[in-house]
């Protein structure tokens, strides 16, 4: 005979540690779930012919009955307790690679644990030991051992603040001794290992991004060999595209560089090479596209307006306005970027709203393709529906051009209208409704007075489409 154990079976001490962790998260895990968790678990050992249930069967029977079912309790469940959170020390005089030498070293110096828990840091980038924290973090997510993950949160003012997400796992140790080969601290790894990068990347914008990383990671040595790789590509790339995808990069670097004490002055030559080769070569890249590129170059053009906006400079700034003139006034422009143009010179306020309305009603005229005319309408107000709100003239000319469209072609054209009015929010698109219903003389003045002409039964059978062409 077998002597009875001191100790209860495994089975029942484990479904004890996951019913005790459930109720810890505020789950549900009474002590009937538990018992008949133990008898299930048993029992599939038993006709798996197995003396006693293994890790598997445990599994099965805690999702079956103290889970319901789902997954999510049993993630938890391996995180917590399969795994667990407690990590392990070597003694001090251990033997190890000098990156994880150097890097324990940083912690230590800097104050930041490696723990398994994740961690919320609130970087202020004027604080010296706070700015060496986030060179740190910049410089192992360089390395590939993302020990912290950039957040990207609203809230605090100013450009000084980062904010990191930071939890340690075991298996970084097995990338920092991969990444050794790149040298023996954390600094001169991801100096030569930016190098590298630098040497493989064919395009711009690859670059640019590269640099962005590096300078974030206070590498100057990197810095200054990726800016004679970034001259060279930009001095022989011909695609305007890359070009303009180059831009915003630099573009944040050179605005936002005081912060972290960044030299800008070899980017500041560089810049001024992409906005005079994107400005001369522009306009002939807009002409002649079709739908998918237009679509493609209306998000460039976009971009680029940001940062040269962000640039603040005025040399560019009324270089950049005369080119978006001189694509608006071309004919062989796709409807969608002659009508973001347009937008972008109205907000700059180089066009005012008569002028503004003349040119629309040419690209709404007869004269136009129909389609044409609708994909100018998208770029022009695709983003924000106030305008047509706030200005009678601009309001009036898209309304003629609504009723002038056929039955047949206005069901045609509706899925590329909704399509322009859904990027509008819903008190716009619930205003617009309101004004269309009410006519124009609903809280707004009057631009062509309808009335009391207005025929009501006929108006309320137009309703059920104006409310189908804006979306509500």
């Amino acid at each position: 005979l077998v002597p009875p154990s001191p100790h209860p079976p495994i089975s029942i001490t484990w479904m004890t540690r996951v019913a005790r962790l459930l109720r810890e998260q505020d789950l549900e895990a009474s002590s009937a779930q538990v018992i008949e968790a133990v008898r299930l678990a048993e029992s599939l050992a038993a006709l798996r012919n197995l003396s006693l249930p293994g890790l598997p069967e445990l599994n099965e029977a805690t999702q079956a009955v103290m889970c319901f079912g789902s997954d999510l309790p049993m993630q938890l469940i391996h995180d917590k307790l399969i795994v667990g959170e407690n990590l392990g020390k070597v003694p001090l005089g251990t033997p190890m690679v000098p990156l994880q030498q150097d890097l324990q070293r940083q912690q230590k110096r800097l104050r930041m644990p490696a723990e398994t828990t994740e961690k919320m840091y609130d970087l202020d980038l004027r604080k010296e030991n706070d700015l060496a924290r986030s060179h740190l973090l910049h410089r192992l997510n360089l390395l590939d051992i993302p020990w912290g993950q950039f957040q990207q949160t609203r809230g605090k003012k100013g450009t000084f603040h980062e904010f990191w997400l930071v939890q340690w796992h075991p298996e970084f140790v097995l990338n920092l001794i991969e990444a050794g080969i790149w040298g023996n601290t954390i600094g001169d790894a991801a100096n030569t290992k930016a190098c590298s990068l630098a040497d493989k990347a064919s395009e711009l914008p690859a670059l640019t991004t590269l640099l962005d990383k590096v300078i974030l990671s206070d590498l100057p040595d990197a810095v200054i060999y990726l800016m004679s790789r970034l001259q060279n590509a930009a001095a022989l790339t011909s695609d305007v595209t890359h070009l303009m995808n180059a831009l915003p990069p630099l573009a944040n670097i050179m605005r936002y560089g005081n912060v972290r004490q960044t030299d800008t002055a070899m980017i500041s030559h560089v810049v001024d090479g992409l906005v005079a080769r994107i400005c001369i070569n522009l306009p002939a890249a807009c002409a002649s596209l079709d739908d998918d590129a237009a679509t493609a170059m209306y998000e460039n053009v976009n971009k680029v307006n940001n940062a040269i906006n962000l640039l603040q400079n005025q040399e560019y700034i009324t270089t950049w306005r005369q080119v978006l003139l001189q694509i608006a006034d071309n004919s062989n422009v796709h409807g969608l970027i002659s009508g973001r143009c347009c937008r972008l010179l109205l907000d700059a306020r180089v066009l005012d709203t008569t002028e503004v309305a003349r040119r629309m009603g040419l690209a709404l005229s007869s004269a136009t393709e129909p389609y044409t005319a609708a994909m100018w309408i998208e770029g022009f107000l695709k983003g924000s529906g106030l305008l047509l709100l706030h200005d009678d003239k601009l309001w009036q000319v898209l309304d003629n051009w609504v009723c002038t469209l056929s039955e047949d072609l206005f069901l045609v054209l509706l899925p590329l209208l909704r399509r322009t009015f859904a990027t509008f929010s819903a008190p716009e698109r619930r205003e617009i409704g309101e004004r269309v219903k009410n006519g124009v003389d609903g809280n707004v003045s009057n631009v062509g007075n309808y009335g009391s002409d207005i025929n009501e039964e006929n108006a309320v059978l137009v309703l059920p489409i104006v409310k189908q062409f804006l979306g509500v």
